[in-house]
C-alpha cells in the first residue's frame, strides 16, 4: 500500500494522524522543501501540503508536476485558504477541457 503524508504547520496538519496519515510539522522554507523530497523519494503517492507552506515552496512543488507519483495537494491550513489549492484545480480543468467550466464569470 502507497503511503499518505501531510506536510504543514503544526496546528494544521496534527489531526491528520487521526486518520492513519504521516504528519510532518514544519516552520521554515527550508524544512519543507527538505521534508518535500524527503517523501517523494521514500515512495508516497499523496502529500498533502498547507497553501501556506506550498507558498513557500512552488518551485520544488513543480519539480514533481508532472510526475506519476506523488500527487501534491494543497490544502488550506488552520488560518484558512489563500485560494492556492482552487486555482490549481482550475488550470488542471482548463488544459483538460480547452475553457473554464467551473468559474465561468
Amino acid at each position: 500500500m502507497r503511503k499518505v503524508g501531510v506536510i504543514g504547520e503544526r496546528d494544521s496538519v496534527l489531526g491528520f494522524k487521526a486518520v492513519g496519515f504521516d504528519v510532518y510539522p514544519v516552520v521554515s522554507r527550508e524544512e519543507a522543501s527538505e521534508r518535500l523530497t524527503e517523501l517523494a523519494d521514500n515512495g508516497y503517492a499523496v502529500i498533502y501540503i498547507t497553501e501556506q507552506i506550498a507558498a513557500l515552496i512552488t518551485e520544488d512543488i513543480e519539480r514533481y508536476r508532472f510526475s506519476r507519483f506523488p500527487a501534491i495537494v494543497p490544502i488550506p491550513g488552520s488560518t484558512g485558504s489563500l485560494g492556492i489549492g482552487m486555482s490549481s484545480v482550475k488550470k488542471s480543468v482548463e488544459k483538460a477541457v480547452g475553457a473554464d467550466i467551473l468559474f465561468n464569470d
